[in-house]
């Protein structure tokens, strides 16, 4: 057994056996045979492994005469490897003798010497672990036959370990058989770890390397509330996360019986806390919370699902899916937040320069303003679902003056034409932007005279303020919500709020989080937008905090110049306003 921490980026424990993605790209379904079996798993695996050097041995002679012996030679290498008879001695003693099925013990074997040679301090040598892995893929394809599962098509649970998964990759992720997954790289805020906590799996990221210290079909806990990954767990252990998971649900239970009750302080100021969705069918996550709403609805996964751009009616139906949850509360559509790093080749065919610095780059706003017909059909689908319920449109990473008056005046051009076209849509759409810059944040005075709502996204102010890349888990320390320069860029967009009258919503992470729940009402702050699983969490918060006692916190959290300072002083008047979270 051992131990690998991470980034926590999404609440839960679960445990369930291994699927190596990018490696094995199929399950291995089994750990242990039977013991009146084994002779017949050593047949199977040494067909297999005849099978194997066939193969080998025809790509050696095709590079051969189509490439050259040099060529030739990296297939001679790898037939070298895998008749190796210590190699294959170990296989065969691990299915003898703890009756491992053949594709436990040779994944197991061969990840083994992978990671003897990626620890050999040499590149080239480090450089031949790729080649093991490929053995194991061959290994395992001739082993498994037509047993073979993959991903895509699981028939049981596992848990997902991967180098990284892309938003698509885990947008796609079946949670009937995907219980949680866990990436070597990755940040808190990264879009993966946000699509995480919205598919509500159990999940961790920037682990650092670990995949080669694992095999398919080894048990595995991801302990998404700790940040922490255990591999081949002893029964202690095991035990110890059982009655962990008996406990949280004891503690969900008495939160969900606040359901029904109004989302309020202990001294009666009523709160506002909406859902943060990615897909239509979260509406139903945000629902079954007691969720006020939709605060943020991310639509980029209608430009990541497909090959095709997404059509006009194809965004319509989307947006009508979820205001068919909320009738008659506030959805806040986000218009298209996608950097150059991510930008499809649906949209303009691909025809994007990649940028050196994606985060600084074309992106978000400046990616739609420079590709109207792309904007323009999201904002006439908009518009057009305004008819069925409480639509605001919300423009994301706002930076200056001029793109806001652009954004606006592209409105005004979709208004028309529709009016022209005689569409039915609602003139009095509220819009607001997203401030997550440093630059929105202080010139809040002179947007306030564009908007109808500030929503403030924590996620970039943070990662634009402090120059810390969010995905970068070398400086993931960094990366801190604390920070006194962050809530002072906070607490002014809050005061120009309140002096103009225009609505300030908190929608990042941060908001999420419990510990910084009071300091934002004693900031002044009376609307939320979360990730729904947090919504009883924070509920509990507000009815355990007054505003006397926020705004004394609020006070003297500001006295402090280090977001370490901040964030443990927070944690512990958490504990003192809500013990049960802890307790339970």
């Amino acid at each position: 057994m051992f131990v690998k921490r991470g980034i926590a980026v999404s609440p839960g424990v679960v445990a369930g056996p291994a699927f190596v993605l990018g490696t094995e790209d199929f399950r291995i379904p089994r750990r242990l045979v039977k013991i009146d079996a084994v002779d017949s798993e050593i047949a199977r695996f040494e067909v297999a492994l005849k099978h194997v050097c066939e193969e080998i041995y025809e790509n050696q002679q095709q590079a051969a005469s189509q490439l050259g012996e040099q060529y030739a030679a990296i297939f001679s290498a790898h037939l070298q490897m895998v008749q190796d008879p210590k190699l294959t001695d170990e296989i065969l003693t691990l299915i003898r003798e703890k009756c491992f099925s053949p594709e436990f013990a040779s994944s197991r074997v061969l990840r083994k010497y992978a990671k003897i040679f990626q620890n050999l301090g040499n590149n080239y040598l480090a450089e031949r672990a790729a080649d093991i892995f490929d053995l194991e893929k061959r290994l395992l394809k001739h082993l498994l036959g037509e047993r073979r599962e993959e991903l895509m098509n699981l028939a049981a649970p596992v848990i997902v370990l991967a180098h990284n998964l892309t938003p698509s990759e885990t947008s796609k992720l079946n949670k009937k058989f995907v219980l949680g997954f866990a990436t070597e790289v990755g940040g808190h805020t990264s879009h993966t770890a946000i699509l995480a906590g919205a598919l509500e799996l159990p999940a961790i990221v920037g682990v650092g390397e670990f995949l080669s210290d694992v095999s398919g079909g080894e048990t595995v806990i991801v302990d998404g509330n700790q940040g922490e990954i255990i591999i081949d767990p002893d029964e202690e252990t095991l035990d110890r996360y059982r009655h962990a998971e008996e406990r949280q649900r004891h503690v969900t239970a008495r939160l969900d019986s606040l359901l029904k009750l109004p989302t309020e302080t202990k001294d009666h100021i009523p709160i506002t806390l909406l859902g943060n969705i990615e897909f239509p069918d979260e509406a139903e996550h945000c629902t079954s919370r007691g969720a006020d709403g939709v605060g943020l609805y991310r639509t980029e996964f209608l430009y990541l699902e497909s090959d095709r751009e997404p059509t006009e009616d194809d965004h319509f139906d989307a947006y009508c899916k979820v205001l068919k949850a909320f009738p008659t509360h506030p959805v806040v559509i986000r218009t298209l937040d996608l950097g150059a790093d991510k930008i499809p080749t649906s949209i303009n065919g691909g025809h994007w320069t990649a940028s050196p610095n994606p985060e600084l780059g074309l992106r978000s706003i400046r990616l739609t303003l420079k590709n109207l017909p792309l904007f323009k059909t999201q904002l006439r689908a908009i518009l057009r679902a305004s008819v069925h319920g409480d639509v605001r449109i919300m423009f994301p990473l706002v930076s200056t003056l001029l793109e806001i008056r652009q954004a606006k005046m592209i409105l005004r051009d979709v208004i028309d034409d529709l009016e022209e076209a005689h569409q039915q849509f609602r003139r009095d759409v509220p819009l607001g932007m997203m401030v997550e810059v440093p630059a929105a944040a202080l010139l809040a005075e002179e947007f306030a005279q564009e908007v109808d709502f500030f929503s403030i996204g924590t996620n970039d102010l943070i990662q634009y303020t402090l120059a810390v890349d969010r995905s970068d888990p070398a400086v993931a320390d960094l990366y801190r919500s604390g920070d006194p320069s962050i809530l002072r860029l906070i607490q002014q967009v809050v005061e120009v709020g309140q002096k103009h009258n225009v609505p300030v919503t908190v929608c990042g992470q941060m908001s999420s989080d419990t510990k910084f729940m009071p300091l934002l009402l004693g900031m002044g702050l009376r609307h939320f937008s979360v990730t729904p699983f947090s919504i009883p969490e924070l509920k509990e918060v507000l009815r355990h905090t007054t505003r006397e006692h926020a705004e004394a916190v609020a006070a003297h959290v500001m006295k402090f110049d280090t977001a370490r300072d901040v964030e443990s002083y927070l944690r512990g008047e958490l504990k003192k306003i809500c013990p049960d979270l802890f307790s339970s």
